[in-house]
C-alpha cells in the first residue's frame, strides 16, 4: 500500500497525524504530509500501519489522502 496526501485538499486539520503519528506529520507550511524521503511525496506503508492509514484516509475531512492498495 502506498499513501500521499494532495496538498490542494488539506486544511492541516491533524486529524491523520492523530490517527497514525508514524506515517503523517504536519509540515512546515502547516498541512499534512505522508512521512517520507522521496521527492514525489508517496510513502510505502508497513503492513502494521494500514488499518489506521484506512482509517485516516475515511475520516479526512477533505478527502485529501490518497491511497493505493
Amino acid at each position: 500500500m502506498k499513501t500521499k496526501v494532495n496538498k490542494d485538499l488539506c486544511i492541516g486539520c491533524g486529524a491523520c497525524t492523530a490517527i497514525v503519528p508514524d506515517v503523517f506529520q504536519i509540515g512546515d507550511d502547516g498541512l499534512a504530509e505522508a512521512i517520507t524521503e522521496n521527492e514525489n511525496l508517496i510513502t510505502e506503508v508497513s503492513e502494521e500501519f494500514m488499518d489506521d492509514v484506512r482509517d485516516a484516509a475515511e475520516g479526512c475531512p477533505t478527502s485529501a489522502i490518497e491511497v493505493e492498495e
